[in-house]
């Protein structure tokens, strides 16, 4: 693990200098000190293999609340300024639930051509200016929801956000996954990664969708 300028953490995959793929992640109600996320981690190990030509940045915030949604963006804006101080001429944002809100307002680097969204919590007073020029995909599982003790984004949410950040012009897609829950996977009671329903087809879109760039 290195660091980044903020003091939050960032796990690299891949050698590629010139592409990269920065991957943010939920956040919680609470203050918490942060970790690495089991659907990003999960989805970085299937689609590294299979992208040979771009490095993958996993970042590990310093607190992950929503309460401090400032400085989890300061976090993800530092892992692209390293993306590029790396050699990165392009960078495509992942951003997991919270990371969603994160990924958006980090999309006004230079160096930023697209964000991918899943289950991307987008509030309606979040700045999307960054996202002007850029290409935006949000997949959504339509199963997702909030319950109470177990963390969730509506698709109805997303969708509204969708299109009112399409209505500004952005090139937007927006991509439901039948029988998708929140996110691909969470992590074991050993540690473990342990896959959720349709985690393939998240994979799959994702993997479409750094094709595209």
């Amino acid at each position: 693990m290195e660091k980044l300028a903020t003091g939050a953490g960032v796990r690299i995959t891949g050698t590629s200098s010139a592409d990269a793929v920065v991957c943010v992640d939920g956040g919680s109600g609470r203050d918490r000190p942060g970790d690495w996320s089991a659907t990003i981690e999960w989805l970085v190990r299937q689609l590294a293999p299979a992208f040979p030509d771009r490095s993958f940045l996993e970042v590990r915030y310093r607190t992950k609340s929503w309460r401090l949604l400032e400085s989890c963006i300061d976090d993800g804006r530092a892992a692209v300024a390293l993306a590029v101080e790396r050699g990165a001429s392009r960078c495509i944002l992942i951003g997991f639930s919270m990371g969603g809100a994160v990924a958006v307002a980090a999309a006004g680097a230079p160096s930023v051509t697209t964000v991918i969204g899943l289950a991307p919590w987008l509030p309606d007073q979040l700045d999307v200016a960054g996202l002007d020029g850029k290409r935006l995909a949000i997949l959504h599982g339509a199963l997702d929801r909030p319950l109470p003790g177990i963390p969730g984004v509506s698709a109805a949410s997303s969708r509204l956000a969708f299109e009112r950040i399409r209505a500004r012009g952005v090139d937007a897609s927006y991509a439901l996954i039948a029988g998708g829950v929140h996110g691909a996977a969470v992590r074991g009671p050993g540690g473990g990664l342990v896959r959720l329903p349709r985690a393939g087809r998240w994979a799959s879109l994702v993997a479409g969708e750094l094709r595209r760039g």
